[in-house]
């Protein structure tokens, strides 16, 4: 005979199987329509299952939003892993997770877009304190990463003390999503009107801020480093 816990797990197992076949199904229509013009009609015929039977497992359209967007934040998560994993020396990672942003950017152009639609006050009114707490749990998950990486430049005085690790991972994560955003609007516009490349202004700017961190023992070591980045002259 089957044990009551057998059962229980194969539903479980069922259950998620059946998630994961909603946010694949959400995550089409939202790529394709974005979140206001995307209806819950049609992820549930995409998914192929009855509109109630969506209710059963979100509670409204931005639920099911979240769901994708938090899909997104673990992918970034796992790329910014790999790449903390593969550089030993904390300056190499620090350009290694700005260049694995600007990756997961370009490979992952609607994700990105979804995660600053997050912004809008308007969506988190609308969102059950349920799905908030399973992104938050995800989002801090990603930002642990980073933080301790910052954190152990500080502890080698590779960077600079005077703000916590989290103040300075916000800092540099800003200034970095404001330039994505013009790359993905504005990028043909400022290189027809002022023969601007905003994908160099990119590099520049990370290049900027990371040094601004940075003790003056760190870029004095590092210089090399960060001249190979982008050069003075170029």
């Amino acid at each position: 005979m089957v044990s009551n816990l057998g059962i229980q797990e194969r539903k479980e197992r069922e259950k998620e199987h059946r998630r994961e076949e909603i946010v694949d199904a959400a995550q089409k229509v939202f790529f394709d329509k974005g979140l206001q013009a995307a209806t819950m009609d049609e992820i549930a015929e995409t998914a192929e299952l009855s509109k109630g039977t969506l209710y059963i497992y979100y509670k409204s359209k931005e639920d099911v939003y979240l769901a994708v967007v938090m899909r997104g934040l673990q992918i970034l998560h796992d790329m910014f892993e790999s790449r903390i994993r593969s550089e030993g020396q904390v300056v190499k990672a620090m350009i290694g997770l700005q260049e694995t942003y600007y990756e997961f950017f370009k490979t992952h152009r609607n994700h990105f877009r979804m995660l600053h639609y997050l912004q809008t006050p308007q969506f988190h009114r609308q969102v059950s304190d349920e799905m908030k707490q399973s992104c938050a749990v995800v989002n801090k998950k990603m930002w642990d990463l980073v933080i301790a990486l910052i954190q152990r430049g500080i502890d080698e005085s590779i960077l600079v003390s005077h703000l916590n690790a989290a103040e300075l991972g916000i800092f540099l994560w800003s200034g970095a999503t404001q330039l994505m955003i013009r790359i993905d609007t504005e990028s043909e516009r400022w290189q027809m009107g002022m023969k601007i490349d905003l994908e160099r202004v990119l590099r520049v700017s990370n290049l900027l801020m990371l040094e601004s961190i940075m003790t003056p023992d760190a870029r004095r070591d590092n210089e090399p480093l960060l001249h190979e980045i982008l050069p003075r002259n170029s």
